[in-house]
């Protein structure tokens, strides 16, 4: 069978092998060649930027937040866009010749660097997508690092949009992308950046988390409303922060409500936004679930960064994109970082339409990131020494489509009851809204928010090591039973595994892209492993007494 293209950066790549006709995201062959290429464009870029810092020269902050865009906009469900895309790659190509005539050694360069742009794009496309290194552990190495580099960029452009940067996070998520192009890297080397990868992943996460409080103050226990108001309402989704605060300060005295959907609803933890009274609740489910909820939501939705499902007709009018995010025939909300976005189209579409439908009601509890939790570490220390808590069982990371993650909801429903769940991303939809109770007013879900604020879960472990007195992360009461989707996933695996964290299981399958022999090593310096049934990973975990 003809290939048309190749792609298996995600769970749900075809076969668990790869993309190879049309993307199970929606993704036409079309659009994922100029992704492939606006990736080996900014590896150029990054290539050249990478010789300028070794020749003591500065990288100016908006080539940095470009670099990040770029790798951002090509994560899985962001931008379907491909004639945005396209504008990345032009202005990409010419940042990139700007830059050139300041490296000083030009022919040392990488070729991705010294290309103009002037030979066909659809071409140029084929010849360096991911199948063009032929070694496969070392196209399955620089696969993972790119794909955690794009989830690094997460990160980094979330914090870039509060106007706060890390030049030395910038600097290396650079030089490693250009070191994907270097086949002189033998795969030893290779491993050693990967582990690099997940270092800087855990000061990307730091510097988010740094931008999300220092703008909003921190996550605190809340109570979220799931029903629907009377009024005309905006629905967001996506992860943006900043997007919110805009569209809440200029929704202000409109009779239009704002909800949020999926990885938006931690927004309701954060102290900054609980001032708007216009900001009713979350209305939904995880991301996959949106066909069905953006029809009856019945107005206007936001989509701040991904997770986009390619939308039905019935609502197609009033879906938006805006930053990272794009669909041809979707209307796109312009606006840089520090700039002020205009969202008045979407309010006065709001205007028009009916109230949400009801499609649920009652409230959910969260707000336990790491400042949340400290302050309840003597009350959980206590629990976990009295025996009241017998084990944390992480289970964070993303939801999705397959039904094998069912698997996840059964899980939870079965954990011993003295088990308490720590969660972030979207992965707790599978089980937020199951009455699973409390160990001594302790909820036994605690919700740290989004995927992107998995650097919770790290510093709440690394914390409670230092408050028991252990020398090693592992002798901790915890286990890990994570679900991943997307490449934000895969910083978060990385930054765990530089922590020291092992034995992590990883579902509802290992990814595509790690071939036997680079799996191998994880296996066997990690501990990593895939997902048994329900009834064997609860005998893994907890031995014998599994039992409730």
């Amino acid at each position: 069978m003809e290939r048309k293209m190749f792609c298996y950066q995600c769970q749900e790549t075809a076969g668990c092998t790869g993309c190879t006709l049309s993307g199970v995201c929606g993704k036409k062959p079309d659009v994922a060649a100029m992704q492939d290429l606006l990736v080996y464009v900014t590896k150029g870029l990054s290539a050249v930027t990478t010789a300028l810092r070794a020749q003591d020269a500065k990288v100016p902050v908006e080539v940095n937040r470009l670099v990040t865009l770029n790798l951002f906009t090509t994560i899985t469900n962001a931008n379907f866009d491909k004639d945005a895309i396209q504008a990345r790659i032009r202005m990409t190509l010419d940042e990139t010749q700007a830059l050139l005539p300041q490296v000083q050694d030009v022919e040392a360069l990488p070729a991705a660097a010294r290309w103009d742009g002037s030979e066909n794009w659809e071409a140029k496309a084929a010849q360096v997508g991911v199948l063009a290194t032929e070694d496969e552990d070392i196209r399955s190495l620089r696969e993972l690092i790119t794909y955690g580099l794009k989830g690094l960029s997460a990160y980094s452009k979330h914090a870039n949009a509060l106007l706060q940067d890390d030049e030395a996070v910038d600097a290396f998520l650079q030089r490693a992308l250009a070191a994907t192009l270097d086949d002189s890297l033998t795969v030893d080397d290779l491993v050693a950046l990967t582990m690099e990868t997940g270092k800087y992943g855990v000061e990307g996460m730091a510097l988010l988390d740094k931008a999300n409080t220092s703008a909003y103050g921190n996550p605190e226990i809340t109570k979220v409303n799931i029903g629907v108001g009377k009024n005309p309402g905006i629905l967001v989704s996506g992860h943006d922060l900043r997007d919110l605060e805009m569209l809440l300060e200029q929704t202000q005295g409109t009779g239009v409500d704002v909800y949020t959907h999926s990885e938006m609803l931690p927004a309701h933890y954060y102290p900054a936004f609980k001032k708007y009274p216009n900001f009713v609740g979350n209305y939904g489910n995880a991301w996959w679930k949106q066909k069905e909820e953006f029809e009856s939501f019945n107005g206007p939705i936001l989509m701040t960064t991904n997770c986009i499902v390619p939308p039905k007709d019935s609502y197609k009018n009033r879906l938006y994109t805006t930053g990272a995010a794009g669909y041809p025939g979707c209307k796109h909300i312009p606006g840089g970082i520090g700039e002020e976005k205009d969202f008045s189209a979407l309010i006065a579409q709001a205007k028009t339409c009916p109230p949400p439908q009801e499609i649920e009601r009652g409230e959910i509890t969260g707000g336990f990131a790491h400042a949340q939790v400290l302050a309840l570490a003597d009350k959980i220390v206590e629990a976990v020494k009295s025996g009241a808590i017998r084990k944390f069982v992480v289970m964070a990371g993303c939801d999705g489509r397959a039904k094998s993650r069912e698997y996840y909801t059964e899980f939870a429903k079965a954990l011993p009851k003295d088990a308490v769940i720590l969660t972030a991303g979207c992965a707790k939809y599978k089980y937020n809204k199951l009455d699973l109770g409390d160990i001594g007013g302790i909820p036994r879900v605690l919700d740290a928010g989004q995927c992107n604020d998995s650097y919770s879960l790290a510093v709440i472990a690394l914390k409670l090591k230092e408050v028991f007195g252990l020398s090693d992360i592992n002798d901790l009461p915890i286990v890990y039973n994570i679900a991943w989707y997307e490449q934000k996933a895969v910083i978060v695996l990385l930054a765990l595994l530089y922590l020291g964290v092992k034995n992590i299981h990883l579902g509802p399958t290992l990814p595509a892209f790690l071939s036997p022999n680079v799996a191998k090593v994880l296996v066997d310096n990690f501990g990593i492993a895939g997902i048994g049934t329900v009834e064997d990973d609860l005998a893994l975990f907890f031995g014998d007494s599994a039992s409730n």
